[in-house]
């Protein structure tokens, strides 16, 4: 079973004066939940967790976009360090896929894969799924169920987030970052209808803020 740091229920966080935040979201956030530096430092330990278990063989990184682009490059860069360093090296290349499956802030049974259709050229490789925050499972399950019809020879799963909710499907990534509540959360490239990409922090979204950047 996958390690990971765990984000309670009824974590306090922190005061959004206490960080750099950019001044058009201040009124939107309630509080930050994960500050920048504890999202890189537990990024830089899945880094090794991966380098260790897969070294040695050539890994395709495939990043789900758009919210997996900022965690997919720090990882990367992580790994991509610990190839100078350490005993083992991981060989990348990388590819991207969207995956879109929600409306405001609600999370639809209808999922979009953009970019299936090229998932063949992946056949016999061994595959690195990197995603931002996996919540009921399903939408991972079906890119998965897709991927597997190409017949890859390994797939492994790391997420930064996972969040504990009663609509979970009961799967798990491989690799997990922090496992988080059912709030809806935004920053490190997480959105709510494309904003919040630019902000730092992990943070959770107000009721003011979902209602301004409602569409």
């Amino acid at each position: 079973m996958a390690s990971y740091l765990q984000i309670d229920d009824d974590e306090k966080g922190y005061d959004l004066d206490l960080f750099c935040i950019p001044k058009h979201y201040e009124k939107d956030l309630e509080k930050v939940i994960i500050p920048h530096g504890l999202i890189m430092d537990r990024t830089e330990r899945l880094a090794r967790d991966i380098v260790r278990d897969m070294g040695g063989h050539h890994i395709v990184a495939l990043c789900v976009l758009k919210g997996g682009y900022n965690f997919f490059a720090d990882l990367l860069d992580y790994i991509k360090t610990l190839n100078q360093i350490s005993d083992k090296s991981v060989p990348l290349t990388v590819d991207f896929i969207r995956v879109k499956s929600y409306c405001n802030d609600k999370s639809t049974n209808n999922v979009k894969v953009i970019g299936g259709d090229e998932l063949s050229s992946l056949s016999g490789k061994h595959v690195l799924i990197v995603e931002d925050i996996v919540e009921t499972g399903r939408t991972m399950q079906t890119l998965l169920s897709l991927l597997n019809e190409n017949r890859p020879k390994m797939v492994k799963v790391v997420s930064l987030l996972v969040k504990r909710t009663p609509r979970s499907s009961g799967y798990r990534p491989d690799y997990i970052g922090f496992e988080v509540p059912d709030a809806f959360l935004v920053g490190y490239a997480l959105d709510y209808n494309e904003y919040f990409r630019d902000l730092s922090h992990i943070c959770i979204l107000n009721d003011e803020g979902k209602e301004k950047y409602k569409v």
